[in-house]
């Protein structure tokens, strides 16, 4: 199929003609504008170059962007002007060849349809036209150079005033054409890429030189980024477009939430629209880079914010400060208001914790929660709540109710409002759905930390006697601090036992390891050393028979313990038998004011079939105190530092001729002020103290 490629030079001898082939690369624009630019050297017509650069970037950008394969770019140029061919290789039907001849009848409005290229190309070349052949189609134009009056451009003929050759481009007669280098400029306009908000003097730049271009009094651009602000102004130029006049107006497009409309207030003309239409089309592919990168930082934010929010929740592991957690972290990022509510044991919402921006509506919040009637926010919470799924609260109270769901069980609900003019949107709905999930969790944690806590503490006190006994002339005193984690059981324990014959047995011990295998281990050597002393077994002999009892249960776990028998003595002294299998010495505090270590270390029971521990025998004069305590004292930490058995003693000298109270407190005060922090192991401290005279 034959097509016509541009007017056939004369001078044949004078045509420079250079082909190229380029691959489908944003750079191929460039590479063709830089061939066009060298045939435009040599053939001389450096008049063209606008116009030849212009229109050879529309149509190498169209075939790359839109054909997607290699490029065929045909130059050819004579002493007459410049013919441009750009040919690709996508397959299609063939259909008639399409030319365009510049001339005062062609319509430009059907141009403007079919591309901003064409409409580029129609404006300015002198014949263009369209070829389909069976390797593809290809796009040419021709740029005659401008000759003297009475010289056609279409050709070297000579023609005289009034009449033209087939295809002669005649001077087009409408002023407000705008020029080669208006458009090139306007094609050629980018915004500041180092500019922390481009958009508004890109905009302006790109709205005054559409209006100049056009001859408008006056444009105004307006955005709707969809954050609840409505349509702010972008750009304006000159007055404001009177409503009473016929406008150009040509929408943004650009995707939700983001909306926006151009308006010129411009005489009515063949490119008024085109030219805005183009505008708004450069304009909208960085309105759609800025809603991008926007929505890409606030996920982003999101993100960081959700991850905050879930290393606070985790933090805490008691309700009620988890509950007051919740509304801090929702108001004011995600909404106006919120209000947890959680399912008691019949299934009835109770509200928790609710937080307003403004403190003052407060009690109209309280107010509004407590409603009731098929429409009030008490049974929208009622509805997600049961059903398990988001729900939107509804005027007046615009918000959502999202369900608190951990590990299958529903907890409750969680219920945010904003403004009814600025209303959730996607992102933040979802988010919501992700904090109400952290939160959920969290609470679910802390209520079974609470449980675990509970049982910790139940247990502990059921190892620990409930009161110490009143004895006359013995003074005793015990404290007891357990390890940081509460809801762990500690294996130290103390007691005072009476013996068959009178005296009284003072027990301290510490079990190694924690948690309930330990707290087991605990209530085993404590029941067994009661069962054996109540049988009137020695002291030696009820280790050993401990000893045994726990290499057979085996395990891996050992016992330290400290027992020493009291009783009375000649005059006012109390005699004391101690024996230690494997526990710290305890300290001895006169009533002078001199504190030593007494007894002989022994075997810590559970480890060996036999044990060795010796008795050792010593008197308390009436003001002494015998101070026993377990690893958890000595091994208490300030960083590399121990508190050690040297500070102990020396911390017990100034207690002199305290009670067994005292002394007993203000050991326990000074160990736990050694450090700031949380004990990492048990702390049990028992007194006695020589009370007569």
């Amino acid at each position: 199929m034959s097509a016509e490629r541009g007017p056939a030079p004369i001078g044949r001898r004078d045509e420079h003609i250079r082909r190229v082939r380029l691959p489908a690369d944003p750079r191929t624009p460039a590479a063709a504008r830089a061939l066009v630019r060298s045939m435009l050297a040599e053939a001389d017509l450096a008049e063209l170059t606008n116009e030849a650069l212009l229109l050879t970037t529309e149509l190498a950008t169209n075939a790359v962007e839109h054909a997607r394969t290699e490029l065929d770019i045909e130059v050819v140029a004579d002493r007459f002007g410049l013919t441009v061919t750009v040919s690709d290789f996508a397959g299609g039907p063939v259909e008639e060849l399409t030319v365009g001849v510049r001339n005062e009848s062609s319509d430009i409005t059907d141009v403007a349809e079919r591309g901003r290229g064409l409409l580029l190309v129609d404006h300015f070349s002198s014949r263009w036209g369209t070829t389909y052949l069976r390797t593809g189609k290809g796009v040419w134009f021709r740029l005659d150079r401008p000759g003297p009056v009475g010289f056609s451009r279409r050709s070297p003929v000579a023609v005289t005033p009034g009449t033209a050759a087939t295809g002669d481009r005649r001077p087009r007669e409408d002023s407000s054409a705008p020029s080669a280098a208006a458009m090139s400029e306007l094609m050629q306009t980018a915004p500041d890429p180092y500019a922390e908000d481009f958009l508004p003097d890109f905009a302006t730049s790109l709205l005054t030189r559409v209006a100049e271009m056009v001859g408008a009094a006056g444009g105004v651009l307006r955005l709707d980024r969809g954050d609840g602000q409505g349509p702010q102004v972008l750009a304006r130029y000159g007055r404001q477009p009177r409503a009473g006049n016929d406008l150009v107006r040509v929408p943004l497009t650009v995707h939700r939430p983001y909306a926006g409309e151009l308006e010129l207030d411009a005489a009515p003309s063949a490119y008024a629209r085109p030219l805005a239409v183009l505008m708004a089309e450069r304009l909208s592919l960085h309105l759609e880079n800025d809603r991008l990168r926007r929505a890409d930082l606030r996920r982003r934010a999101w993100l960081t914010f959700l991850a905050e929010a879930s290393e606070l929740l985790a933090q805490s592991l008691d309700v009620e400060l988890t509950m007051a957690l919740i509304p801090q972290l929702v108001v004011p990022r995600l909404g106006q208001w919120c209000a947890v509510h959680t399912t008691d044991e019949w299934g009835r919402l109770r509200l928790a914790t609710a937080s307003h921006a403004d403190e003052s509506m407060l009690p109209h919040l309280h107010a509004v929660l407590r409603e009731s009637g098929p429409d009030s926010v008490q049974a929208r919470l009622r509805e997600a709540s049961r059903n398990g799924t988001q729900l939107p609260l509804g005027a007046p109270t615009e918000g959502f109710a999202v369900p608190l769901i951990a590990r299958g069980q529903r907890l409750g609900t969680l219920a945010v409002g904003r403004h009814q003019w600025h209303r959730h949107d996607p992102d933040e709905i979802a988010v919501l759905g992700d904090v109400a999930r952290r939160a959920a969790l969290a609470i679910e944690n802390a209520r079974i930390h609470a449980e675990r806590r509970r049982v910790a503490q139940a247990l502990q006190q059921s190892l620990l006697p409930p009161a110490l006994p009143v004895v006359e002339g013995i003074g005793f005193a015990a404290e007891y601090v357990p390890t940081g984690d509460d809801a762990d059981v500690g294996g130290d324990f103390y007691d005072v036992l009476p013996l068959p014959d009178g005296r009284w047995l003072v027990v301290i011990g510490d079990v190694s390891g924690k948690g309930v295998q330990a707290a087991t281990l605990t209530g085993l050597v404590r029941d067994v050393i009661r069962t054996l002393i109540g049988d009137g077994k020695p002291l030696l002999e009820a280790l050993t028979r401990l000893n045994g009892t726990l290499v057979e249960r085996g395990g891996g776990r050992y016992c330290t313990l400290a027992l020493a028998a009291v009783g009375r003595g000649a005059g006012n002294q109390l005699d004391v038998s101690l024996h230690l299998a494997g526990h710290d010495r305890p300290v001895l505090l006169t009533a002078s004011g001199e504190a030593r270590f007494v007894g002989a270390g022994g075997t810590a029971l559970g480890l060996l079939d036999s044990i060795a521990s010796l008795a050792t025998e010593f008197t308390l004069a009436p003001g002494d105190v015998l101070i026993f305590y377990t690893d958890g004292v000595t091994e208490r930490r300030r960083g590399r530092e121990l508190f050690g058995v040297n500070r102990l003693r020396e911390a017990m000298i100034p207690l002199a001729g305290y009670s067994a109270d005292v002394v007993a407190a203000r050991l326990r005060s000074t160990a736990l002020g050694f450090s700031t922090e949380t004990p990492r192991d048990d702390i049990a401290i028992l007194v006695l103290r020589n009370e007569a005279g």
